[in-house]
């Protein structure tokens, strides 16, 4: 009889909304965004300011990311997906020490740890996502995250430079007290292990069996192609014109200002959506790969004008946060409720898919030509996102399809 005298929220814990979902990535993006302009200065100081070296780095760190973020349902099978998540967060205090105390030659693997980290959160916050939102608000919530996380995006990139000018360890340790504050923000949320799907066959045995099942729905694949290649545009733009600006003479802070003006767009992603809405995922992703890849374009003709690769990639920025808006949408619109944490982890690796491409192909570009030539490349790889965009049902995502959607789930 005593439990009638507790509190409704202490017997029963709110299910988790939007705006929930949207302060994790608000918090989340306060410790992404002070170290997103530091890891590339630090990696071109770590190893001897070679972009060939720097390029070759973040190839491995891709690779090993990769392998990881395929191995997290496997983990979240065996151990709580509450404390899969609290080891994603600590997987960024761990980077941050490893960076502070050692440092130099450890920075990759500094970085690598911090990788890890990422991958496992995005993750299970995905799997949550996907829990506790219906399919409907999927697009809301997508732009309220944006819209929480811009200021982090603005003003962390150059902070953190700063600091790191200041005191190289500061931004670490500022990044790590957002990463507990991130983990103290999820315990109070309550989510759980997430809500429980039964199937009618036994569980994949492996983290790698539900690839065959990805790879049988053209939908999933088109979405997270849509999502690895705006990745390598965001690559190209965080780590590679920074060390443009330093190689072409306009100094180590132009590039974090650049990074910090284009994220200030994000404040315009929920109007970017209704722009979308009545107009439908395929004609807005096209337009916004197409503009992307015009941008990216002119970015290459940095080699004979400096200060035409930042304004270019400036106004790229506005493609590219269309896409963070949107682009994931196809994704999300079509994973199966049954398949939501095995889908969550092939969705997470265009990170690290991304990480590997991109470095990669530079590492390529760089043999024969100028740091100028990975613009050209990424705007070809904008390009072809435009044409596969093409392929999308003209009413998906629009106004008029959220409830054939529905029907389809």
């Amino acid at each position: 009889m005593a439990i009638r005298y507790i509190p409704v929220f202490l017997r029963h814990a709110p299910t988790p909304g939007v705006q929930g979902f949207a302060l994790l990535a608000g918090i989340e993006a306060s410790l992404r965004g002070m170290l997103v302009s530091v890891w590339p200065l630090a990696m071109y100081a770590a190893l001897s300011q070679n972009a060939g070296s720097v390029s070759l780095a973040y190839f491995i760190v891709g690779i090993a990311s990769l392998i990881w973020g395929l191995m997290v349902p496997w983990i979240s099978r065996t151990i709580p997906r509450r404390w899969v998540y609290t080891m994603g967060c600590g997987l960024y205090i761990v980077s941050g020490l490893l960076e502070i105390v050692l440092g130099g030659y450890m920075t990759p693997v500094a970085m690598a740890l911090g990788s890890f980290a990422t991958v496992t959160v995005f993750v299970c916050t995905n799997a949550y996502l996907m829990d506790f939102i219906a399919r409907s608000e999927l697009g809301r919530t997508e732009s309220q995250k944006l819209r929480y996380s811009a200021l982090s995006w603005v003003a962390g990139p150059i902070v953190g430079v700063a600091l790191w000018k200041i005191w190289a360890p500061l931004p670490f340790l500022i990044a790590m007290g957002f990463a507990l504050i991130l983990l103290i923000t999820f315990w109070r949320m309550r989510l759980g292990n997430g809500r429980l799907i039964t199937r009618a066959r036994a569980p994949a045995p492996n983290p790698l069996a539900y690839l065959g099942r990805f790879f049988r729905q053209p939908r999933l694949v088109a979405g997270w192609l849509f999502a690895v290649l705006r990745s390598c545009a965001w690559w190209v733009y965080v780590v590679y014109l920074p060390i443009f600006c330093i190689q072409s003479g306009l100094g180590d802070r132009v590039a974090s200002y650049a990074f910090s003006g284009s994220n200030a767009l994000l404040l315009l992603a929920p109007w970017m959506l209704r722009w979308m809405q009545p107009r439908g995922l395929r004609h807005g992703v096209r337009f916004a790969f197409t503009g992307g890849a015009l941008c990216f374009a002119a970015a290459a003709l940095g080699h004979f004008w400096a200060p035409a690769a930042v304004i270019g990639l400036i106004a790229s920025s506005i493609f590219l946060v269309m896409l963070d808006a949107f682009g994931g949408l196809p994704f999300l619109l079509a994973v199966r409720p049954a398949e939501r944490t095995e889908m969550s982890a092939v969705y997470a690796s265009y990170r690290d898919v991304s990480g590997i491409i991109t470095p990669g192909v530079a590492w390529f570009v760089l043999l024969f030509s100028p740091l100028a030539g990975v613009f050209l490349a990424c705007a070809a790889g904008l390009g072809m996102a435009a044409v596969i965009a093409g392929t999308l049902h003209p009413r998906l995502g629009g106004l008029r399809s959220r409830e054939a959607e529905e029907e389809a789930a």
